[in-house]
């Protein structure tokens, strides 16, 4: 049997599938584009390309666009799934799971494999990827070499945490002729303490603190990250999977 996880975000979709024995099978990310219900027709036409038929595999949708997802057996929240995915790829039933996603930020509190109390950031867009997307296009840079710029950059900050005005203070500092690389640091600094101050309203310094989403390729990100929080945050190649190898693992449990 094959068990299909889906997490549809605001800017990519990750599919996962497991078998039988939790060993993964198929793990594929993609861009979500402006339709939800496109991104879940073009899954489930690669699905089948290898040999998986979504349509007579359990499957479990979570993710911003979980309720367009027609052949899903069920839709479980990102919470729920971003907690059980943390939980098997670190291998750890009790820490503080920072999820960086394009919209939003969660800060998820686990205890004993299960969610004890959580922290959604999906009001302002500070402190998430598209945050770091916009300064990035605004540099010409992407955001992986945005993150390689801010490792050689230093003091210099952003004062506003909203993005139109972050954008307005990086543009006043191009024109003051700044740095790139002392822009990028301003920039990737601003995003650390924002989620640094959201994580520490549920970290009380205990159990591991582990960093998923978009973001958790970044080594400068995870140091800092680390400097932030002051205790050491670990990451994982499967970080940006959480979400759908935590729907895989729900979709076992469907009847």
């Amino acid at each position: 049997m094959k068990f299909i996880g889906i997490d549809i975000g605001s800017t990519c979709a990750k599919t996962t599938v497991l078998d039988d024995s939790r060993e993964l099978l198929l793990q594929f990310v993609q861009p979500t584009g402006w339709s939800s219900v496109d991104t879940a027709e073009a899954i489930r036409v690669k699905l089948l390309q290898s040999g998986i038929d979504a349509q007579q595999s359990p499957c479990v949708a979570t993710g911003y666009g979980r309720a367009a997802i027609p052949y899903a057996n069920k839709a479980v929240t990102e919470i729920t799934c971003h907690a059980k995915g943390a939980c098997e790829i670190f291998g750890c039933r009790d820490m503080t799971v920072i999820d960086i996603g394009g919209q939003d930020t969660k800060i998820i509190s686990i205890e004993g494999g299960m969610v004890k109390d959580f922290i959604m950031n999906d009001k302002c867009s500070a402190g998430t990827g598209r945050f770091l997307e916009v300064m990035a296009n605004t540099l010409a840079v992407s955001p992986a070499e945005l993150c390689e710029l801010a490792a050689r950059g230093r003091d210099t900050t952003i004062s506003s945490m909203c993005t139109v005005f972050a954008e307005s203070e990086v543009i006043s500092l191009i024109g003051r002729g700044e740095k790139k690389e002392n822009i990028a640091f301003a920039v990737v600094d601003s995003i650390v303490q924002k989620v640094a101050s959201q994580a520490g309203r549920l970290y009380r310094g205990a159990g591991a603190v582990c960093l998923t989403g978009g973001l958790c390729d970044s080594a400068y990100i995870v140091g800092a990250l680390s400097a932030a929080l002051g205790t050491q945050v670990v990451s994982h190649a499967y970080g940006r999977y959480a979400g759908s190898i935590g729907a895989a693992l729900c979709a076992m449990n469907v009847q």
